[in-house]
This record gives C-alpha cells, structure tokens and sequence, in this order.
C-alpha cells in the first residue's frame, strides 16, 4: 500500500490513526470479552444485565453488567470497522472520546445507587473515561493533523 504523506513523498504502510482506532477498538473488544471471565471479574455471580445493584467489578475495580459488557464489544467493533478509512477512524476517535466525556460527565452528576446509574458506573469508571475520553480525541486531532506549510 503506497500513501502520500506530502508532495511527491510516497511512504509505504497504514496512516497512523487507522492503526490508533484498530487498536483502541481491539481493546474494547478485550474489555467487554473479559467482563464476562469468572477471575478476571470479581462478584461474577452478582452480575446483572444493566443496574446499579450489579457488584461484579473487572479487575476487582470498575464495576460492569451484562450491558455495560455488550457496549464495551460494540464500541470496539465500531472502532474495528471504521479503522478501514482514515476519516472513520479519525470520526471514531473524536466521536467516541467526546461520547466518552459525555459519559465522564453523567457519571460526576449521577447518584451512583440510583436507578439512573443504569450502565452502572462507580468512581474509577468515572476517571477512566476523563482518561479515555481525552486520549481518543488527542489521537484522533493529532493524528490526522496536517503539516504546516514549509515555504
């Protein structure tokens, strides 16, 4: 595969935020594989589809269910597929990193033991998606930004 990187400079390789929203969404699919493993999800058996009351935490820290698990797989499988072009992984990135900002954001404000906290999140899902959210959109801005004009 042969791209251009600049005028009349021909490199050869993937772009880098095709490779960034592959792996990021590689990830997810692990995350949302894993929140189903007795072990690697402690309280396995207190696990409920969506809830609050849902105790099973993956890694012992961030709390799931069964519908916070299918969202991590779909997440990354949107990721995966839009990996294909640069501009869908680029809109996979800033999308989802401010989705994920958005959902940073509802966890702050949100009674972690209300029936609004249907995902459920608790404190370190909080921080991971500020972490999250920041992160995909900085990859996806500087990824794909172009050079300055050398005169």
């Amino acid at each position: 595969m042969v791209t251009r990187s600049g005028p009349g400079a021909a490199t050869t390789g993937k772009h880098p935020v095709r490779t960034a929203a592959q792996v990021v969404g590689a990830v997810f699919v692990l995350v949302g594989l894993l929140g189903f493993i007795p072990g690697v999800t402690s309280n396995y058996d207190t696990m409920m589809f969506a809830g609050h009351e849902s105790e099973a935490k993956l890694l012992g820290l961030f709390q799931v269910s069964i519908l916070h698990n299918l969202v991590h797989l779909a997440f990354g499988v949107a990721g995966l597929v839009l990996a294909r072009t640069v501009s869908g992984a680029r809109a996979y990135l800033i999308g989802g990193g401010a989705v994920y900002l958005v959902l940073w954001l509802y966890g702050l404000v949100v009674d972690h033991s209300s029936s609004a906290n249907f995902v459920p999140l608790n404190g370190a899902d909080n921080w991971l998606h500020l972490v999250l959210g920041l992160g995909m959109i900085a990859l996806g801005v500087v990824l794909t930004r172009r050079p300055a004009d050398r005169r």
